[in-house]
């Protein structure tokens, strides 16, 4: 490796946390329970960025508790409420759930924002949040993340959000 000038990539460094201030918005209903009995039960969301030389490429995801599948995603220049309704709005059309949902996130401004939590009401959809700066609480949704920074992005930045859209393999080199 030292001749191929490679390093290995390893984790990054956790910080261990207590807790967290409760949410104001909508109570902690998933409770650290990452195995879901039945399909359309539970579903989780996040947001991460991606670095490109025109700035930041926001990503949002909805994933289903039971499969471990992503249902909706949705990419976008802004980190606004926009960006996790389109990406809720995905997975909803997918699933089409009869049954009343739970959707987990943490307590950033989109998921608590009022057309957000009125997507939810209009569709059935029951908020659940992470305590405060507890990313243990939404750990699977953080994972996808970390999984996906770790093979397919390695630390790079990309020229444009384009590229990163249109899924080139390759960032370019700084």
């Amino acid at each position: 490796m030292r001749q191929d000038k490679l390093k290995a990539q390893i984790g990054y460094k956790h910080r261990h946390l207590k807790g967290g201030k409760i949410s104001r918005i909508a109570d902690n209903l998933l409770a650290r329970q990452f195995n879901s009995p039945a399909q359309n039960k539970s579903w989780v969301s996040d947001i991460t960025y991606i670095r490109t030389y025109e700035g930041f490429l926001y990503v949002a995801t909805v994933m289903d508790l039971f499969s471990r599948r992503i249902l909706g995603w949705s990419m976008d220049k802004n980190m606004n409420k926009q960006l996790v309704i389109n990406a809720l709005l995905m997975a909803v059309y997918q699933r089409q759930p009869k049954a009343e949902v739970m959707v987990h996130s943490y307590q950033g401004s989109q998921y608590g924002s009022a057309d957000y939590l009125a997507f939810l009401k209009e569709h059935n959809l029951a908020p659940s949040m992470s305590r405060a700066g507890n990313c243990h609480d939404n750990t699977v949704a953080e994972s996808v993340f970390a999984t996906i920074k770790k093979r397919i992005i390695k630390r790079k930045i990309y020229s444009t959000r384009e590229d990163v859209k249109a899924g080139k393999s390759k960032p370019p080199e700084k």
